[in-house]
């Protein structure tokens, strides 16, 4: 009976983690795929002008 003891929390903690890679498959794209896609460019977008700097002409 050692031999179960001793694989049974290995075969809770795969179970799990195919749970999880399932869950995380299909949740991705999807209806919320354009949502999620569209604030990513936004961070982006927001970031890149933060980094540049404002171009004035004098003169």
């Amino acid at each position: 009976m050692d031999y179960v003891a001793a694989l049974l929390p290995p075969a809770v903690m795969a179970a799990l983690f195919i749970g999880v890679i399932r869950v995380i498959v299909k949740t991705q794209g999807g209806a919320n795929k354009a949502k999620e896609d569209a604030a990513v460019d936004a961070a982006l977008a927001r970031a890149e002008g933060a980094r540049q700097p404002s171009r004035t002409t004098e003169g």
